[in-house]
């Protein structure tokens, strides 16, 4: 009896092995398949200049990558489309423009650029003057004739302001150009981009100004800048050339299935939506724009003009075809003309973000949310609302060329 109980214990035993072991290797199977799913080493969301730098990066250093983008279009914020055979800037005006040869060097290889220089006008009140702020400007509020008299006329201005540690926007432009050009120049249009008045935006949003004391029109101060030839659309599919790009798709809407089909996430878009907003709302300045085709040739003889004035209700009016001279892709004269009336307004969801309200407040909770985006082992946060940065276009490429070198080394 004894001898049966022991064989039958054995038996138990030897069972009890087995069935682990099944399970062991069933779900080591299981395992294989969840691994094999992962169709992609790295899934990009969005196909803006960001995702479409690391993209290519990573395609180029042979990896599998697929980027998706939740608009029907490539580009992102840079899209250009034609109409009336003008590249139009559907989310307002982007010039190219950078100091780092590194990132000139590599964009070209994707695009021809044109010799556009930014010029802006302002527009105070039907006064017409130069930006940047140069010996035209200076002429025409102060008659000044001689860089020398200019520059006493700023300084003047500066010592009867008094103002030696600047608390806001506005104390900030005033020490740093003086009370008119802040009055005709600043003060209304910063209060329509950003949507309160100048006195509570933070000072570090003016760092400084474009002042010259030349007559030197570049608003920027860039050794390289342009546009590109075939419109920044055109750029954009050069950089995803070959790589598998799928639009119509809401990252956000399935995020769990689609983040198992990579390795790795690339995420552009913004961080607070991606944690379903779990810390609050963070703040974006949006932009709204009336755009129409006008069949006249010229409408205003230069790509943007800024509105300076608080009572003007748009910031500025883009003309589309000067970024390109006037011109089609043949050189010949362009019989019509496309016009954007451009409205800065506060974002709300369901609006596009453009760029982020940087105070303290805002500044404070990205912080939080980064620690967030720390433990998503998988998924790294890129670009400006994944970053929650306001980047030019060279410090975007910057940013996704740094990020592929840590990340595909």
């Amino acid at each position: 009896m004894q001898f049966a109980k022991t064989e039958e214990h054995r038996a138990e035993v030897q069972f009890a092995k087995a069935e682990e072991h099944r399970a062991d290797v069933q779900f080591a199977k299981a395992e294989r398949r969840i691994i094999n799913m992962k169709q992609y080493d790295y899934l990009v969301v969005g196909a803006g200049l960001f995702g479409a730098v690391f993209a290519r990066q990573a395609a180029d250093a042979g990896k599998k990558v697929l980027v998706i983008d939740k608009r029907d279009h490539i580009a992102g914020n840079v899209y250009t489309e034609q109409v009336e055979g003008i590249h139009v800037h559907r989310y307002g005006a982007h010039i190219f423009h950078t100091n780092n040869k590194t990132v000139w060097d590599y964009i070209t290889r994707f695009a021809e650029f044109n010799r556009f220089t930014n010029s802006p006008v302002a527009n105070y009140k039907g006064e017409l003057y130069s930006l940047p702020f140069n010996m035209y400007t200076f002429n025409k509020i102060w008659g000044v004739v001689t860089p020398e008299e200019a520059a006493a006329k700023i300084e003047e201005q500066r010592q009867e302001a008094g103002i030696t540690e600047p608390h806001n926007l506005e104390e900030q432009a005033i020490s740093l150009v003086g009370k008119d050009i802040y009055e005709k120049l600043i003060k209304g249009y910063t209060q329509k981009q950003w949507g309160r008045p100048c006195t509570e935006l933070p000072a570090f949003i003016i760092k400084r100004l474009p002042v010259r004391l030349t007559f030197d029109n570049n608003y920027f101060n860039a050794l390289y800048q342009g546009i590109p030839v075939g419109g920044y659309t055109q750029m954009v599919a050069n950089l995803l050339d070959g790589i598998e790009v799928q639009l119509g798709v809401d990252y956000l809407a399935d995020k769990e299935k689609l983040a198992a089909t990579a390795e790795r996430v690339v995420y552009t878009g913004a961080i607070d939506a991606y944690f379903n907003y779990t810390l609050g709302t963070l703040q974006y300045r949006s932009v709204r724009f009336e755009t129409e085709t006008l069949d006249i040739p010229n409408f205003q003889g230069n790509a943007a003009v800024n509105y300076t004035d608080a009572e003007t209700s748009w910031t500025r009016i883009i003309e589309h075809k000067w970024f390109e001279f006037g011109k089609d892709a043949e050189g010949n004269d362009l019989p019509k003309t496309v016009i954007s009336r451009e409205y800065s307004s506060e974002w709300k969801p369901g609006d596009e973000p453009y760029y982020p309200v940087n105070d303290e407040k805002n500044g404070a909770l990205y912080e939080k949310y980064k620690e967030l985006a720390a433990g998503e082992t998988n998924v790294i946060f890129g670009g400006r609302l994944g970053e929650y940065k306001y980047y030019d276009m060279d410090a975007v490429i910057a940013s996704a060329l740094a990020l592929s070198e840590r990340e595909l080394a």
